[in-house]
This record gives structure tokens, sequence and C-alpha cells, in this order.
């Protein structure tokens, strides 16, 4: 699997525990034997007994027999590492959800917000055609995701093939009544975008930086 460039800033020990807590957390809490609650919490100490359980269970798969020991001041260290912010633990530690990128079902419960007049989404021109037709669609995540820089939308986007920057009119859509909400590590979610309110970046272009 390539190293992504958030992965880059971690130790490979934490690099192997947050792409785990990522599958755990976002898609597949089953896999080690817990439920995340409504809004994609579990405790902290529950999540750590569950890894190490599921380890030592005959069967277990080699990501989770090699992964390194798991304790509260690594999963601490993940989260306050991770260059995205990908976890989020509660104000007293003592639980831990996914920002966001949920394939699962889950109310995160951020308030509805303005969003900011322009956004953005990285993709690929393979998408598109698709994009075209139906809008920019969650498909198998909880929300489509929506960057405020050109910067985050390139990298997004160029991971899968070639690049297209798509603009989202945030403005336009938040006044035609679509809701907005913003997840803890500054990702923009909405439900769908319309293909009115989006456009191709232009190469001149140019927006925020990160």
């Amino acid at each position: 699997m390539r190293m992504s460039n958030t992965d880059k800033h971690l130790p490979d020990d934490h690099v192997a525990v947050s792409r785990l807590l990522s599958k755990i957390l976002r898609h597949e809490p089953e896999m080690i034997g817990i439920r995340l609650d409504s809004q994609g919490w579990v405790s902290v100490d529950e999540l750590i007994r569950a890894i190490e359980r599921t380890a030592r269970t005959t069967g277990a798969s080699k990501r989770l027999r090699t992964m390194p020991t798991i304790t509260k001041d690594v999963l601490q260290a993940v989260v306050a590492t991770s260059d995205k912010q990908r976890f989020t633990l509660s104000p007293d530690g003592t639980r831990i959800r996914a920002a966001q990128g949920h394939s699962i079902g889950v109310e995160l419960g951020y308030a509805e917000m303005e969003p900011p007049a322009v956004l953005y989404h990285g993709t690929t021109w393979s998408n598109w055609a698709s994009i075209a037709e139906e809008g920019l669609t969650p498909r198998t995540r909880h929300a489509v995701h929506l960057s405020t820089d050109i910067d985050t939308a390139t990298r997004v986007g160029a991971r899968h093939g070639q690049l297209l920057v798509l603009v989202v009119n945030a403005a336009q859509m938040h006044a035609d009544g679509y809701a907005f909400t913003r997840s803890d590590n500054g990702v923009w979610l909405t439900a769908i975008v319309p293909t009115a309110y989006l456009s191709q970046l232009k190469p001149n272009e140019r927006g925020p930086k990160s």
C-alpha cells in the first residue's frame, strides 16, 4: 500500500495503528467484536482490549497478529500526530471515534454551519462521466467530503489517478437549502452536490492555501 503524505510523518508502528483504527472506526468495528454508539464513539479501554483479544484468537489476520502493542499513550500519540486529524478523543480521553469517512451508519452530531463561499473536491477524470450525470454522491461513505483549499483537494485526488479538482459553489448550495456540517478535523460534509453547483478548476485558478 502506498504511504500517504500523512503517514510519512508517523513512525512505522504508528502508521500500522492508524490504518487499523481507520478500518475499525470507519468501516468494520465487527472485525474485533465491538459496536460503536450512534455517533461513532467507543470506549478507549474497550477498543484496546478488543484489539488485543482478537489478535490472540486462532486465525487472526496477520495485520492483527503483527500489530505493535496498543496502549492509551500510543492511541493519544496517533491522534495527536496525524496531519489529517483522522480521529477524535473525547475531552476526558475515555472515548475515541473517526472524525469522518464512515461507510457505516452513524450520526456524527456535527451542528449545521454556513460553509465558505467556495469548497473543493479532489477526484479523478475517470469519475467525471458519472459525476456530470449524478453530481457528487457519498458512494460508500457517510457524506460527500469537501476541502477548503485546493492543495488538500489535490492531495486527495492525486492518490487515485489522473487528477481532477472540482469547484463547489457552496454559498449558492447553502442559499438553496442544502445542509453543511464541518468535522472535527475541518473537512466539510454534505449529503450530495448536484452537478449545477460544480465546475472544473481551471489551471490558472488559485484558492486559499492550507
